[in-house]
């Protein structure tokens, strides 16, 4: 029962990338959002998303989709 409290109540970062979008949770604030770059902050460190394109197709308290031609990510 602990490890499911754990999962449902994580503030871990958690990038998932699949079919060409990124999902990322746990994030704390958008820096700054262009088409061709995205920069989200978590605890102090800057998350760098690069591409073309770049938009975000879902947009939650602390969850954001991002699609485009994502060609870097940097932690």
């Amino acid at each position: 029962m602990g490890k499911i409290k754990e999962y449902l109540n994580s503030s871990k970062l958690e990038l998932i990338y699949k079919d060409n979008k990124l999902d990322v949770s746990n994030y704390e604030e958008i820096l700054l959002l262009t088409s061709d770059k995205i920069i989200l902050l978590k605890d102090t460190k800057e998350i760098v998303i690069v591409g073309s394109d770049l938009t975000l197709l879902k947009l939650l308290d602390n969850e954001v989709l991002i699609g485009g031609c994502i060609k870097r990510i940097e932690l």
